[in-house]
């Protein structure tokens, strides 16, 4: 297999949730080049299931500026340790108010290792009970809505739903026998 060997790095952009840095690169075939990577700590993706419905956040997404449903996700950027469980645990709360008493894994997906080392854990999430909210300061206007599993997957086929995370997250649980 071939292996691209990495010459020099440079940080190009950095903040609390990502840093961006450009490497110069050497290829197998000796030709250098460059490639552009984006670090951002892993996080973690929920599918909370209740019966035949499923609970969906909706907020606003400034880098598409449009409002989007898409499962609760998120991480804890000032506690990249934490285990993946109990964060899904705690952005579940956060965004939804829900307490899981069934959290179940359903597995390790990268987000776009094109670009970025990003991935995502994913969880489903039984036996709900609901509880009090607790939004960061860029969750303001988050909503938790509540919709059948028919009307979710007919949301993504018609397009409603855009968020690959959250296609991808309800795809794998199913294709592998969770729902």
């Amino acid at each position: 297999m071939p292996i691209i060997k990495q010459l020099s790095t440079r940080i190009v952009y950095q903040n609390r949730w990502m840093t961006v840095r450009e490497d110069t690169i050497l290829r197998p075939s000796g030709a250098e080049g460059i490639y552009g990577v984006v670090e951002k700590p892993d996080f973690v993706v929920i599918l909370p299931i209740e019966g035949d419905s499923i609970y969906l956040v909706e907020q606003y997404r400034y880098p598409v500026k449009a409002r989007h449903l898409e499962l609760p996700m998120g991480s804890w950027e000032d506690n990249t340790d934490a285990d993946h469980e109990e964060v899904a645990r705690g952005e579940l709360r956060e965004e939804t108010g829900l307490i899981s008493h069934n959290l179940q894994y359903v597995g390790f997906q990268y987000l776009a290792y094109g670009y970025s080392s990003q991935g995502y854990h994913i969880y489903l999430a039984k036996d709900l009970e609901m509880g009090a909210r607790d939004l960061d300061a860029e969750e303001e206007d988050l909503v938790t809505k509540k919709f059948t599993l028919a009307e979710f997957e007919a949301m993504i086929c018609a397009g409603t739903i855009q968020d690959a995370t959250t296609l991808n997250a309800y795809s794998l649980a199913k294709l592998k026998g969770f729902l």
